[in-house]
């Protein structure tokens, strides 16, 4: 049985390192990206991306939410969990099979979403 595939979307370095880091530990295949753009240009590559782990709060031309909506409207079957230190999302805000991670996230919340979501 292969490993689910995780793409993790976070600009700020050591928090992408250190949340690859424990997506590893907890058995899952992992790609990263900095920003939605790149997070998209990889998903439009690649269909074995099971579930894209991202920050709500980037700098680009969309920020989390609005690359989860668009995840959610182009590639249904991908779930996705926001993170944030910053934001707290009412339940209406998440998309549809999605979660929601407050920052800073234990290793054991990193781990028990994925399973939830993705076995």
């Amino acid at each position: 049985m292969s490993k689910a595939v995780v793409l993790v979307v976070e600009d700020e370095f050591l928090i992408r390192l250190n949340t690859v880091e424990m997506i590893e530990d907890a058995g899952y295949s992992v790609l990263d990206a900095a920003d939605a753009e790149t997070a998209i240009d990889i998903l439009e590559q690649r269909r074995d991306i099971d579930l894209v782990f991202t920050d709500i709060n980037m700098p680009g031309s969309m920020d989390g939410l609005e690359l989860a909506r668009y995840i959610r409207e182009t590639w249904p079957s991908i779930r996705v969990v926001l993170t944030s230190g910053k934001t707290i999302l009412r339940d209406r805000d998440i998309p549809d099979e999605g979660r929601f991670l407050l920052k800073p996230y234990s290793h054991n919340q990193v781990e028990n979403v994925l399973h939830e979501l993705v076995g």
